[in-house]
């Protein structure tokens, strides 16, 4: 598994509970170590046992836990490059939604050594939109179904995302798009602040 995704899930854990939650979490995973590399890469059995433990110690089940995940990784303030990676699919959410067809590709121009399932996005009706993910990575779905809430909230739309694991690591999302101008979206800006 490329450390990324572990780094995320320890940032997710130590942002949001606290070190001593996340050391509670490398005891029970059985890690020698305290901290994942962003850019190496671990067994996938390692992720797994990373993932149970952080059920077991924040006592959440498994979808619940990985759909926290992807609201922290465009919620959180440590997290706002990847939010800038995803507001780049479109000046609108239902843009957003479109642009997460070709998402496998940018993430593997940004990190040519991370491969994320590719992502099917269809539009059933003028306000229905189910998204297929492939096999090959087992829990994405339930993240990307977190990470397309907290991108509604993102947009100020008001979006409800229903996700189920298919089998194999696929997934299936049912996204019900019912206001797009719902609330104040966040702000962006296509210049990183600070920026010359």
């Amino acid at each position: 598994m490329h450390g990324l995704i572990n780094c995320s899930m320890q940032g997710f854990v130590r942002d949001s509970y606290g070190q001593k939650i996340w050391d509670k979490v490398v005891d029970e995973a059985g890690l020698d170590f305290k901290n994942f590399e962003a850019m190496l890469h671990y067994p996938d059995e390692q992720t797994e046992l990373v993932l149970c433990a952080s059920c077991k110690v924040l006592g959440k089940q498994r979808d619940d836990l990985l759909g926290d995940l992807g609201l922290y990784l465009v919620s959180h303030e440590n997290t706002q490059s990847l939010r800038r990676l995803l507001r780049f699919g479109g000046a609108t959410y239902v843009e957003f939604l479109h642009s997460l067809n070709d998402l496998h590709e940018r993430v593997r121009m940004a990190i040519p050594d991370m491969v994320l399932p590719p992502i099917t996005v269809a539009q059933k009706t003028n306000d229905d939109y189910s998204l297929k993910v492939a096999a090959g990575l087992p829990g994405f779905g339930m993240v990307l179904a977190g990470l397309l809430r907290a991108m509604g909230d993102d947009y100020g739309a008001l979006v409800f995302p229903d996700g189920r694991d298919t089998g194999q690591g696929s997934a299936e999302i049912d996204i019900s798009v019912l206001d797009v101008s719902f609330a104040e979206g966040r702000q962006f800006d296509l210049a990183v602040a600070g920026a010359e």
